[in-house]
């Protein structure tokens, strides 16, 4: 069995998701691995990862705002405050979602569905630099 990781970094415009299936896709297929899994894991307690629906960019507006409406930055019991309005929400938001996701590689490549595109879930207002580590496992 072979093992191969590597990390990148992406700078966020703010809250939003940004699109990394390209990304992780490059480190799998310089893994050389051809039929294993691929771990993706976000460095970070105010983002996440999530797989969602790549084709229509109005899917992830929907799943925005079902965000912003599930955990309101002006919840007033919010004691985790010490950096903004966006503080305990955005680590409540972290926690409802992932910091990983693993995803089969087969015949070399990321095993996604058609309509499927792996996402960087940024949950702070402000811009940020994001680490993520992708690591492959196979043969």
């Amino acid at each position: 069995m072979a093992a191969h990781a590597d990390s990148f970094s992406l700078q966020t415009r703010g809250k939003g998701t940004y699109e990394i299936t390209e990304r992780c896709a490059r480190v799998v297929r310089d893994s050389g691995i051809r039929t294993g899994m691929a771990t993706v894991f976000v460095q970070h307690t105010s983002c996440s990862l999530v797989i969602f629906e790549n084709a229509d960019p109005s899917a992830r507006t929907d799943l925005h705002a079902f965000f912003d409406h599930l955990v309101p930055e002006d919840t007033p019991y919010f004691v985790h405050t010490y950096e903004g309005a966006d503080d305990m929400p955005s680590h409540l938001r972290m926690a409802l979602t992932r910091t990983s996701e693993v995803i089969p590689v087969v015949d070399g490549r990321l095993a996604l569905g058609t309509w499927q595109g792996l996402f960087l879930f940024e949950h702070r207002r402000a811009p940020h630099t994001r680490s993520i580590v992708v690591s492959v496992v196979g043969e």
